[in-house]
């Protein structure tokens, strides 16, 4: 009780970032953890933890709370027949593999690495909502060969920064002349497969930084994921709704502008 009442800001702070991205992930389709990691990273340096300890413990977490809100979306794509299983099938072990090697560069690495793959990943993320073409780059996915590499490459780099499937799933797959809805619902799938075991790796065989923040266990904090899972939760069914009666694009741009700030200040923390 004491830990509650001496730090309520900053677990209000976590709620509302469960709020937020619960939303975004219903409203735009992006990632919860598009929002959350960057959140926890600025929150914990609040407290007084070192930017290395929190970018880890931010990417682990974010990671542990995707593992509700994917099974959740899962079932609602599923519903409307925009879960390829055959392409998961495909994709699955090569996604597994890549989060296996990513969340073991995560245990070993330096957090300014992942800050500074972060901000990259960011603000390419961004500019592509801004910037990206409508029409596709290619006429239908590469072979299994190519479709393995990238199984491979979301699972490695969204494990290494705490994002699910969505945020490096849809481009790769829009870019490939692949049904946008239909990308959505299965990179849901894919941050099922990615979440789940990069989580646990890095809950198990993670070691907590000596300045890590309250509650933290292996490189997850657990008073984090359980403010936010709730409530991304909960609102990601509102974000849904939403999407019906705002102009979804215009938001994305919107939101896109504040990923590129965001992308480029967790740069400037590391580069500058």
């Amino acid at each position: 009780m004491s830990f509650i009442m001496e730090n309520y800001s900053m677990i209000l702070a976590m709620m509302a970032t469960g709020v937020v991205g619960g939303i975004l992930a219903g409203l735009l389709g992006v990632g919860g953890g598009i929002v959350i990691v960057p959140v926890l990273f600025f929150l914990y340096q609040g407290l007084g933890v070192s930017a290395d300890t929190a970018m880890l413990v931010a990417t682990a977490t974010s990671l542990a709370t995707i593992i509700p809100t994917s099974i959740s979306s899962i079932r609602a794509h599923k519903a409307k027949g925009n879960v390829d299983f055959d392409l998961l099938k495909r994709w699955g072990f090569f996604i597994f593999v890549g989060v296996m090697l990513g969340s073991f560069v995560v245990t070993r690495v330096d957090g300014q690495w992942l800050t500074l793959l972060f901000g990259i990943i960011a603000t390419l993320s961004a500019l592509n909502m801004l910037l990206g073409k409508k029409d596709s780059m290619f006429k239908s996915l590469p072979g299994n060969a190519g479709q393995s590499v990238m199984g491979t490459c979301v699972g490695f780099f969204s494990s290494m920064v705490g994002i699910g499937g969505g945020t490096l799933t849809v481009p790769m797959l829009t870019f490939c002349n692949y049904p946008a809805h239909r990308a959505v619902g299965t990179a849901a799938a894919v941050g099922l497969i990615i979440s789940l075991p990069a989580a646990l790796t890095m809950l198990i065989f993670g070691q907590s930084p000596i300045d890590s923040p309250y509650g933290t266990v292996g490189l997850v904090n657990l008073i984090g994921a359980a403010c936010i899972i709730p409530l991304t939760v909960l609102f990601a069914p509102v974000g849904a709704a939403l999407a019906h009666r705002l102009d979804a694009a215009k938001l994305k741009k919107v939101f896109a502008v504040v990923l590129i700030f965001t992308g480029i200040k967790m740069l400037y923390q590391v580069l500058g």
